[in-house]
């Protein structure tokens, strides 16, 4: 059943980088059922995915979750320049959100992951204890093969040639990060030293070993599967130890669509999700 909602409430929340700009929806009713960090995804991603995140915190709160929505250090409304981030910055920003809320309520840590939000909260996970669940939207398969794709959507723009010319093309960009060089991509200013980081991460190697997962993926329609990389990690992670529940969810691939889009689907089944972690 869920209560009334009592609002959202922006603030700032001071980071030993800067200031933080954070949306924290108080869970409604008298008892608070879990606190909730959400990891944001990257670029326009996130921008695409506000609205999903913000209903999914909505409603999460009027279930008497508290839900806390941070934007990390570069970006969004946080202080910062991307140029200046590393990785480390980022799980250090998710630290100080986590602090907050274990002031702020007497309740379980529950982390809510998108895209490369998703292997930034399992990442987090690995120092952070006492985290009782984690939920995963879509997560990347490598943090290799996101930089990839922001390569080649720099290259979309000027790239008429064949494969050959691709593959040498974006083999030039990585040398140049490599090299120290910063590359602005979709207006986002990437450096050599954030794309190692990214670069270095792979999903199957942050299996969640200390608490329970969900992993929704989101497929065209509701009669197609997991995909089969999806399915492979989620084996050895099973395999490993890992107390992991995966579904596909049909729906729009929300982070990247063209128009803002939403999948009511997966707001119910987080909710389902988050309320099963409980039991």
């Amino acid at each position: 059943m869920t209560r009334e909602n009592p609002g959202a409430e922006p603030f700032f929340l001071g980071s030993p980088g800067g200031q933080r700009f954070c949306v924290f929806h108080p869970p409604a009713g008298g008892k608070c059922l879990g606190a909730v960090l959400v990891t944001p995804p990257f670029g326009d991603e996130l921008n695409k995915s506000r609205r999903m995140l913000a209903m999914q915190a909505r409603r999460l709160a009027a279930l008497g979750f508290g839900v806390l929505q941070i934007d990390l250090e570069g970006c969004g409304d946080s202080d910062g320049e991307l140029r200046d981030v590393r990785w480390a910055g980022w799980t250090s920003d998710l630290s100080a959100g986590a602090d907050w809320l274990a002031a702020r309520l007497d309740a379980p840590l529950y982390l809510l992951g998108l895209r490369m939000g998703a292997l930034l909260a399992l990442d987090f996970a690995r120092t952070r204890a006492g985290i009782a669940g984690i939920v995963l939207w879509q997560p990347l398969a490598s943090g290799e093969a996101f930089i990839t794709q922001l390569l080649r959507l720099k290259l979309a723009g000027s790239m008429a040639g064949a494969n050959g010319a691709e593959a040498s093309n974006t083999a030039t960009l990585r040398t140049a990060l490599a090299a120290g060089e910063m590359l602005e991509i979709g207006g986002y200013e990437i450096t050599g030293a954030l794309a190692a980081d990214i670069g270095a991460l792979d999903l199957r190697a942050l299996a969640p070993l200390s608490c329970p997962a969900h992993w929704f993926e989101m497929v065209a329609e509701a009669v197609r599967p997991m995909p089969p990389a999806a399915v492979r990690t989620g084996e050895a992670w099973r395999a490993g130890g890992v107390a992991l529940t995966a579904s596909p969810v049909a729906g729009p691939p929300f982070w990247s669509s063209q128009e803002i889009a939403e999948s009511a689907a997966l707001l119910d089944a987080t909710c389902i999700a988050f309320e099963s972690m409980r039991s």
